[in-house]
């Protein structure tokens, strides 16, 4: 009997071990999260994976009864891999990414970081419309690379409602308002949906001075077109932002926004910071320019008043109005109608 009774509660013991051992397995908040490469940039077919036990290295986790007091993320990131490859000849879909990368993230395209205290709460901005293809290439790079940056970030599509001519700058501006009704972001970050790093060292978050992080794109043969140059994607801090009056709303078409926002910076006073040439490197999704958005033969001549139009032009103007707010599991999708004139 006492033979039969110790044999039951050995065994008892064992397959507890066995299913405790395999719920801390499957547990995802233990492990880092950290999506990798599968194979290094110098094989021609390399890889994604979505794999959250790859880098094979559990969190410290604080536990709920407070014992453990999380520690501030450190400077460096540790798991970032360098040089990325980049492919948008796949064909993916929103589904499918949902289904790898969602359960990392909260409703809206939020992250938090579990296994420290992330150094800035960031969002990226993403001024668009009629660019679904481009989101999904986007979305299936950036959400890794951001958190691996050990980001709090949150994404934000600013759809221009409407088939009027485009302005880029003010959805900017319209999605800076919007993304801090959410939460009390510090850093802000724009980026053009058709822009993807090529290195996850290049970071996504706000510096001492206002940042250039797209300085090599690959359409410009990985060099920067001009050294006043601020196009394609940038951060700027909260504190950065107000200080320039936010972006111009009065650029409608293609281009000269940028430089206006170059010349803002300037003349607050500010200098910019960029990344080098290899780790701001940068590809480009190809596509025919569109439509409502042709280059404005007025826009130029605007750039010789933005000294004395930068403090009535910019988030103190700002007007528009809020169509619709979805909060998908990879990004909050705000439609705006910025009072766009005709195409």
């Amino acid at each position: 009997m006492l033979k039969t009774l110790f044999l039951f509660l050995s065994l008892f013991a064992f397959l507890s071990l066995v299913f405790y051992a395999v719920f801390l397995f499957y547990r995802p908040s233990i492990y880092s999260g950290v999506l990798t490469m599968q194979q290094p940039l110098s094989k021609k077919n390399a890889s994604f994976s979505w794999n959250s036990r790859l880098s094979g290295q559990a969190l410290n986790v604080t536990p709920a009864s407070g014992e453990r007091t999380m520690e501030p993320c450190p400077e460096t990131p540790p798991n970032l891999v360098g040089p990325l490859h980049v492919d948008f000849d796949s064909e993916r879909s929103l589904d499918q990414i949902r289904k790898e990368v969602g359960h990392f993230l909260q409703e809206g395209g939020r992250y938090k970081p579990q296994e420290c205290i992330s150094k800035q709460k960031v969002a990226v901005i993403i001024p668009f419309r009629n660019r679904h293809e481009h989101l999904k290439h986007w979305m299936y790079y950036l959400h890794p690379i951001l958190i691996r940056q050990q980001l709090d970030y949150g994404i934000y599509v600013i759809n221009q409602d409407g088939d009027g001519i485009f302005n880029r700058a003010k959805l900017m501006n319209a999605g800076f308002s919007e993304a801090l009704k959410q939460y009390d972001y510090e850093c802000f970050v724009f980026s053009d949906i058709d822009l993807v790093p090529l290195d996850d060292r290049n970071l996504y978050r706000c510096f001492d001075n206002p940042r250039h992080l797209a300085v090599a794109m690959d359409k410009f043969n990985f060099n920067l077109p001009y050294n006043t140059y601020f196009g394609g994607v940038s951060s700027l801090s909260k504190q950065h932002f107000l200080k320039i009056n936010g972006f111009p709303n009065g650029y409608w078409g293609w281009g000269g926004e940028d430089d206006d926002i170059y010349k803002r910076i300037i003349f607050r006073g500010m200098t910019i910071s960029r990344p080098d040439l290899m780790i701001g490197r940068y590809k480009m999704i190809r596509h025919q320019r569109d439509l409502h958005n042709e280059p404005n033969p007025v826009n130029p001549d605007k750039l010789q008043k933005t000294q004395f139009t930068m403090d009535q032009d910019g988030l103190n103007s700002l007007s528009y109005t809020v169509k619709k707010i979805e909060k998908d599991k990879l990004y909050t999708f705000i439609s705006v109608d910025i009072q766009a004139p005709a195409g």
